[in-house]
């Protein structure tokens, strides 16, 4: 097992069933035995909103890194969805996003495997990076808006 699926496994099981875990940066690298940077790139890559949690930090001697998972009612969560999106979004936040509507039962893998199809780079070829991204978000803010009533 690769150090930061190993990481983020422990943070996981940190989060236990309230769904919250307050973690010393110094501390968690010290009981891994890895380097506090190591903390955090596993945090700010896995840990993120699309992921489905809330990261907060708090500097100083007593500071702490506070990571709770996210809990939306519905619509809450498709309209912060659809804003989070702006104009612009790419293929690697797509997925992450559609991940996380199966993982919390929202969307089935099914049409999320639809959606994803319809959202990667390769359906986009002919346009620039710049336009492929401005495309697919128009493309997933209407998928996401049909797809969760």
């Amino acid at each position: 097992m690769n150090l930061s699926k190993e990481i983020a496994d422990l943070i996981v099981q940190m989060l236990g069933d309230d769904g919250t875990a307050e973690i010393r940066r110094n501390d968690l690298a010290e009981q891994i035995g890895c380097v506090p940077s190591q903390i955090n790139y596993v945090i700010s890559s896995r840990f993120t909103p699309e992921h489905g949690y809330i990261v907060e930090s708090r500097r100083g001697g007593g500071g702490y890194i506070k990571i709770t998972r996210a809990t939306y009612n519905y619509e809450a969560l498709k309209m912060h969805l659809v804003n989070s999106i702006g104009d612009k979004v790419d293929e690697k936040t797509c997925r992450a996003n559609l991940q996380n509507l199966c993982a919390h039962g929202m969307l089935s893998e099914k049409e999320a495997a639809i959606m994803y199809a319809a959202l990667r780079d390769q359906a986009y070829t002919h346009l620039s990076a710049d336009e492929r991204d401005r495309v697919r978000a128009a493309i997933f803010k209407q998928m996401l808006l049909a797809t969760m009533q």
